[in-house]
């Protein structure tokens, strides 16, 4: 009989805490304390204004705010909105023909139409059924005339890309 035994191990403020004095956990929730009095500066920052003299009558020191660091991790305040996003790669749509296959099964598209109001704004909904292809288009009122020309430009979008017989 094989015993599954997992074990997580989890680092609390409370296990780190007893790694200083009293004194020095003081020291360090004061740094803190500071550390976001002052706007949340990154931690090399609020060690450049500490070092440099830029907060009068301050008495935290630098190793003050390392312990801060150690104990709490980092101050995610100061991280929050300092982190830049990355690009992400471009994606390259070309359009291929539609196999035959795929064309003779799905050639004839029926639509599904509704109305659908968000915020009393009326939208015209489509989807095709078997290609599940949904449209939802924003139109000025619901009458017929508007309603047809919405149909029918969803049906030369069809016609344009894949060369379907659409009946109304």
């Amino acid at each position: 009989m094989t015993n599954n035994v997992r074990t997580t191990l989890v680092t609390t403020v409370d296990s780190n805490k007893n790694k200083y004095s009293v004194r020095q956990y003081s020291s360090a929730r004061k740094a803190r304390l500071l550390q976001s009095t002052i706007g949340r500066p990154s931690t090399e920052d609020f060690i450049k204004y500490i070092e440099g003299n830029m907060i009068p009558n301050c008495n935290i020191t630098r190793d003050n705010i390392i312990r801060a660091e150690d104990i709490f991790g980092p101050n995610f305040g100061s991280l929050k909105g300092k982190m830049t996003r990355r690009p992400t790669q471009h994606v390259d749509i070309s359009w291929t023909s539609v196999p035959q296959e795929i064309i003779q099964q799905y050639g004839e598209v029926t639509l599904a139409v509704d109305v659908m109001a968000i915020n009393k704004i009326p939208f015209l909904m489509m989807t095709s059924r078997n290609i599940h292809f949904g449209t939802a288009e924003l139109i000025c009122n619901k009458t017929k005339n508007t309603l047809m020309m919405s149909i029918q430009q969803v049906a030369r979008a069809y016609k344009a890309r894949v060369s379907v017989y659409v009946t109304y």
